[in-house]
Parts: C-alpha cells; sequence; structure tokens
C-alpha cells in the first residue's frame, strides 16, 4: 500500500528527464514495508551462509561475479528465481500496481508493453567499499561524440531503487544523463570524493527512487549501516542489443523460461507471464558479453 498517492506520470517523466533521478516518498509502509524487509533479512542471511549462489562478491563491482561468499558480499542476485524461497514475496514487491502505474507513466506505455527484467538486492557490505564513477551502460572510454550519442536514444526503460532502510548510498551527478562528461569529469579519480555537482540521494523506508542508468553516478557503502535496498528495472518490448546486452549479462536468461508466476494474486499473475515471455524473447544471454569490466 502505498502512504501517499504518487506524482503523475508526467510530472515524474520531467523531473526524470531533468534531472536523471526523481524520489517517491513512502511508496511502500506499515505491514507491507515490514514483509518485504522479512522476505529481504531471510534472502541476505543465506546469501551471507553460502547457501545462494547468485552473489555480488566483494570487491569485484560489474558482472561477473562468482558463488564464493567468503570474502563478504554487497548484493543478492535473481530475486525471482524459482530456487529463491522469498521469491513470491519479492513478486510482489516488483510486479506491484505502486510500481506498473509509476513505470508506465514513466515510460508512456502500457502494462501489456512491459518487459521482465532485473530484481536484485543491495545490502550492507562486510567491508567498506564504493564503486568507481560510471554509466551503467557507456564504458568509460567512449569518446565524448559517441558518448552524447548513445545518451540521446529514447528512455525504454525505467530503473529504480526501493529502500527498506534508511540508504544514502548512491552518489551522482544531476543532469549528466543528458551531455558527455566534462574534461574535470573524463579525467578525475574514478573514486572522486567530490565529483563537480554531485548530490547524495538520500531514502528513507520504503522510498522509491527511478533515475536514469547512464547518469554518472557511483555507490559508497559503509559496512555499519544496514542496507536492504531492492534494486529493479523494467523496460519495453522491442529493446535494442545495447539493452539486451544489460540485461541477460546478469544470467537471468538462464532460469526465466522455468519461472512460474501462477500463484501470484489476481491479474498480477498473467500480468507477469507476459513479461516473462517478452524477456525470453530477448534470448538467453551466452553471447552478450558485458558493459563494464572490473
Amino acid at each position: 500500500m502505498a502512504l501517499h498517492t504518487p506524482p503523475s506520470g508526467t510530472e515524474l517523466r520531467k523531473a526524470l528527464d531533468r534531472d536523471g533521478f526523481v524520489t517517491i516518498p513512502k511508496a511502500f509502509w506499515g505491514e507491507e514495508l515490514e514483509e518485504f524487509r522479512t522476505a529481504a533479512r531471510n534472502a541476505t542471511e543465506l546469501a551471507r551462509a553460502g547457501k545462494w549462489p547468485y552473489i555480488r562478491t566483494l570487491p569485484k563491482q560489474f558482472p561477473p561475479w562468482n558463488d564464493d561468499a567468503s570474502q563478504g558480499i554487497w548484493g543478492v542476485q535473481h530475486l525471482l528465481h524459482p530456487d529463491m524461497p522469498e521469491r513470491e514475496k519479492f513478486a510482489e514487491s516488483y510486479f506491484n500496481d505502486t510500481m506498473f502505474d509509476t513505470v508506465t507513466g514513466l515510460l508512456q506505455c502500457k502494462k501489456d508493453d512491459l518487459v521482465m527484467e532485473l530484481y536484485n538486492m543491495l545490502v550492507r557490505p562486510d567491508r567498506d567499499f564504493a564503486l568507481r564513477w560510471h554509466r551503467d551502460d557507456i564504458p568509460p572510454e567512449v569518446p565524448a561524440e559517441e558518448e552524447l550519442e548513445r545518451l540521446q536514444e529514447p528512455m525504454l526503460h525505467a530503473q529504480w531503487n526501493l529502500a527498506l532502510y534508511g540508504d544514502a548510498s548512491l552518489v551522482v551527478v544531476p543532469g549528466s544523463h543528458k551531455r558527455a562528461r566534462t574534461d574535470v569529469e573524463r579525467n578525475a579519480d574514478p573514486y572522486e570524493n567530490n565529483m563537480p555537482g554531485q548530490k547524495v540521494v538520500k531514502m528513507g523506508p520504503g522510498d522509491v527512487m527511478f533515475y536514469n542508468n547512464n547518469i554518472l553516478h557511483r555507490g559508497v557503502y559503509d559496512s555499519n549501516t544496514e542496507r536492504m535496498t531492492l534494486h529493479g528495472t523494467m523496460g519495453t518490448a522491442g529493446t535494442d542489443k545495447a539493452r539486451a546486452r544489460n540485461i541477460l549479462q546478469h544470467g537471468i536468461g538462464s532460469w526465466a523460461a522455468d519461472a512460474d508466476f501462477s500463484d501470484l494474486p489476481g491479474d498480477m499473475a498473467n500480468l507477469a507471464k507476459g513479461m516473462r515471455e517478452r524477456l525470453i524473447g530477448m534470448g538467453s544471454g551466452e553471447d552478450v558479453g558485458y558493459s563494464q569490466v572490473g
């Protein structure tokens, strides 16, 4: 249940287009938020104990990751995998009217246009850890002209963070999704703590933040601060090869055909089935390569 009526799709889209990110405060709260927290805690405990193989391992920043949790983790992958014990509750948070209404408003599409993409969780690392400045699907060596060309491509997907606890881990440069990097940004230390114009995005429990995944951003993770943030994406049918790579590089194509959402309530089951079928149509992902290295 949403605590507040979210802004209209037009308002959200304008804010996202202007800044590269937009936050919906208290999109989830109360019993529903607690249920999501319980599922997240259980899944995190499995991952830390080495009983869930799909994890983001320290100190590696980008896929592929291995299944060895002994050096610590900073994420839990594939929350919708058929073997995930908490899959149903995670599915209810993903295939959710609040999410559908927001995503269709942002992408100006219908529910039947949507593709199931990634659903992972970002968690407190076992030691302090930070990501370098990056754009999710544009490597740092790309020249400015190509960078700008790719940033001008139409928005065919939505990406979000749903914070189950307070989260101030994401650092962005507002507006950088619409322009090539400046000389200062291009030549800066990859772990620069004071990038000109940077903003720390502060989220409260139950807040959802949507952001353009090619905004210039990084993550700074504190091992002493609890973090369980559901990290998801949805796209629209007919995406290009670059988008397919960005999604399928995580390995979702290897299990999507086995995902069964028939136990979800009401229309949620049919919507989930259709989104899964459109994902399968993107391919298995065996030969797509990786968007980033490191």
